[in-house]
């Protein structure tokens, strides 16, 4: 079975509807997916698929991403938080901007939303700043002014990853590390950042990952060994026809990770 466990749909950052996205899957070969918006299911329900969300955590100033499979509705408590913080978190973001000098309204972000069951999403803010010129392209916005070290980063509201694993622990889901080669930590770093959020009950790692090397692959494969954590692998495709496929890289899952997904 070919799967792909990590695809956004535009309820967060993505430019597919979840139908479009299992459309390509279906297209690319690709039998199982599970829909992983930022911080919310609220496209779940729309198409046969793993229920799944991608948890916006930070670690003090570090980004980590958690990956949830099917939890139950105790998680929906959580996930009211984070779309109440994504507000709080936005205001703080708009007025460091307009104190750097870039004049951008709440009103123009929260417009760039498809569904407003959805958090505002950082890059909400980005569309708005490179569209009214301050930036070449809503990344490149990002990068200078939201990204860590820009004049409006932020992550007030952010769980930390213990916390988002014990929340999907709770809430019976599997928790699965996102990108592990895009987290901005040394390799010891990230090795004790795995054990304290295996303490938590993380029960896998993300080592087939479409930005990962080979070397990078078969690197957190062996941590996954080593660890006792399952491996899953996606895309994180976000757009039709963009830098990432739906299918890429191959991902074959265990018979144990399908047993935990329910398949």
């Amino acid at each position: 079975m070919k799967a792909d466990l990590h695809i956004h749909s535009y309820y967060s950052d993505g430019g597919m509807s979840p139908a479009e996205a299992l459309s390509l899957a279906k297209a690319n070969g690709v039998d199982l997916i599970a829909l992983t918006d930022h911080d919310t299911m609220a496209g779940c329900g729309e198409i046969a698929a793993v229920r799944g969300v991608e948890i916006s955590a930070y670690d003090n100033d570090t980004k980590v991403h958690v990956l949830c499979y099917n939890p139950n509705g105790n998680i929906d408590g959580f996930l009211k938080s984070l779309f109440e913080g994504s507000f709080k978190r936005t205001e703080d973001i708009i007025y460091k901007l307009n104190m750097a000098g870039v004049a951008i309204t709440f009103d123009e972000v929260e417009a760039e939303r498809f569904s407003r069951e959805t958090p505002i999403h950082a890059m909400h803010i980005a569309r708005v700043g490179a569209r009214k010129g301050y930036a070449s392209t809503p990344f490149a916005f990002y990068e200078k002014y939201l990204a860590l070290g820009g004049a409006a980063f932020s992550n007030i509201f952010r769980p930390s990853p213990e916390e988002a694993v014990e929340v999907i622990n709770a809430a019976g889901g599997l928790s699965s590390l996102a990108h592990p080669g895009r987290i901005d930590l040394p390799p010891e770093e990230l090795k004790k950042l795995i054990k304290r959020m295996k303490l938590c009950g993380l029960g896998g790692i993300e080592a087939v990952y479409s930005s990962h090397t080979f070397k990078e692959t078969a690197y957190y494969k062996e941590l996954a060994k080593e660890y006792g954590l399952l491996i899953t692998g996606g895309s994180d495709t976000h757009y039709k026809g963009g830098s990432k496929t739906i299918g890429e890289p191959d991902f074959q899952p265990s018979e144990e990770l399908l047993q935990k997904l329910g398949i």
